[in-house]
């Protein structure tokens, strides 16, 4: 496994979601058993560094993440959803992408009073996504110390608007 080269599993899809952006598909990665082992591991890896109590993946592709993550390392993992997809009692917070606007929301009934928390997703582009769940889980009384990414773009520059510490697996210029 040591031999294997993550990069190779990802694939360059050209103009999507909308011309002009450069897609990073990590299907490849997951679908290869022994790619998606080494990419867990550098996660893993990364987080025994901090003490984390609750791991929050973003919707959707941060699920594929989360709960197996916080299934290796005992500890619970909550639900970070686009508009529409939490029932209950929510906060609500808008956000701009590279090419729009999106809201996220968490649940207000989650215990995260005090608690350490690892945000997780598969891409760190411009940062408006993990900077805005950062903030929802500030507002239920929680503190990021770790975003983990499998991919990061460098370029654009979205970790300066990340408060917590920020570990990328891959990272693209």
């Amino acid at each position: 496994m040591s031999n294997i080269n993550l990069y190779d599993f990802i694939d360059d899809i050209q103009d999507f979601p909308k011309k002009g952006i450069l897609f990073r598909d990590i299907s490849p990665l997951l679908e290869d058993r022994d790619a998606f082992k080494l990419l867990i591991s550098k996660m893993i890896q990364e987080i025994k560094n901090y003490k984390i109590d609750i791991i929050a993946g973003i919707d959707s592709r941060g699920f594929l993440f989360s709960s197996l993550l916080a299934h290796q390392l005992n500890i619970g993992s909550i639900m970070i959803r686009k508009p529409n997809k939490l029932p209950g009692n929510i906060i609500e917070k808008k956000y701009e992408l590279e090419y729009g606007s999106s809201t996220l929301s968490v649940q207000k009934k989650r215990n995260l009073n005090k608690k350490n928390l690892l945000i997780i997703d598969d891409l760190l582009a411009t940062g408006g996504t993990l900077k805005c769940a950062e903030e929802l889980i500030s507002e239920v009384g929680g503190k990021v110390v770790l975003t983990i990414v499998a991919i990061e773009l460098n370029s654009l520059k979205g970790r300066r608007k990340i408060q917590s510490d920020v570990f990328s697996v891959l990272s693209y210029d």
